[in-house]
């Protein structure tokens, strides 16, 4: 299932938590990190615990737990929301350096009784500089590049342009690409801003991008419809994949398609774009 939108949702707001499918990402996140204050977390997790327990709650998208650091806290936030977490398909580990991090995390949903997929959040300097070996990584199915924190790690100036973190968040994306995960880009913080939301999410698509979060439910729509192929893609798409059924009885591995050489990378281009065409009910 395609990850266009990974939608964030204050732990500590329970009747938050329960509308937050309603926004129609594909990945919302209880986030028990930055969104909750330290005098907060214990409310937070049993918050979080209790919406993964209720079996009422069953929405249709992707639910995850961004955690904290790894570490005590974060086996503080796994012991409070695993116990009967039906719900729970991700965690998102925030500043994650390195695989060993990666790890650690994976040793401990194990200790739980909760062995999910892990979202490594990079958005420090040694996570980028050590994205490839966090993509590789067993646990790992997504590597989710967070612009902001790696702009205080390194003491940048952010920008409009985004120039100072165009190097990381192009390395992050090939690294994703690398690892064959899925690669999230960064959050756009003015969330009154549709239009520059739909212009930074067309770039990030433009550099290879699954993703992009969004720290508001207004930011999702904008998003999907970014994320939604040209109906002449589809129609490209379309054609490709109808090709290759006819070149795989032939035995062929290269065909053509509207006088295009079609191989390998240009098929699973064509079976994406239709995912997402898909998802995107078109």
């Amino acid at each position: 299932m395609p990850r266009r939108s990974v939608m964030f949702t204050p732990g500590d707001r329970p009747e938050m938590l329960r509308k937050a499918p309603g926004a129609r990402a594909d990945v919302i996140v209880f986030d028990l990190e930055d969104a909750v204050a330290p005098e907060r977390k214990d409310e937070a997790r049993e918050a979080v615990r209790d919406v993964l327990a209720d079996p009422e709650f069953a929405p249709d998208c992707e639910v995850c737990v961004r955690v904290n650091p790894t570490g005590v806290a974060a086996d503080d936030d796994l012991r409070g929301i695993a116990a009967g977490a039906d719900s729970l398909d991700s965690v998102m580990l925030p500043k994650t350096g390195s695989a060993g991090d990666v790890e650690t995390l994976s040793r401990l949903l194990a200790e739980h009784d909760c062995e999910v997929l892990v979202l490594a959040l990079v958005e420090t300097a040694s996570g980028v500089l050590d994205a490839e070996e966090i993509g590789a990584a067993d646990a790992t199915d997504a590597l989710v590049f967070g612009a902001e924190d790696l702009s205080a790690d390194i003491g940048a100036t952010r920008t409009a342009e985004g120039t100072e973190v165009l190097y990381a968040r192009e390395h992050v994306v090939l690294a994703a690409s690398a690892a064959g995960v899925d690669a999230i880009d960064t959050v756009y913080t003015d969330f009154g801003d549709a239009e520059g939301l739909r212009e930074e999410t067309e770039f990030a698509i433009r550099l290879g991008y699954d993703g992009k979060m969004a720290i508001h439910p207004s930011q999702v729509e904008p998003i999907n419809e970014a994320f939604t192929p040209d109906p002449e893609l589809v129609e490209w798409a379309e054609k490709v994949l109808a090709a290759k059924s006819d070149a795989d009885e032939d035995g062929r591995g290269v065909f053509r398609v509207d006088g295009e050489m079609i191989d390998a990378p240009l098929v699973a281009q064509a079976e994406r774009i239709l995912e997402y065409a898909r998802v995107s009910g078109n």
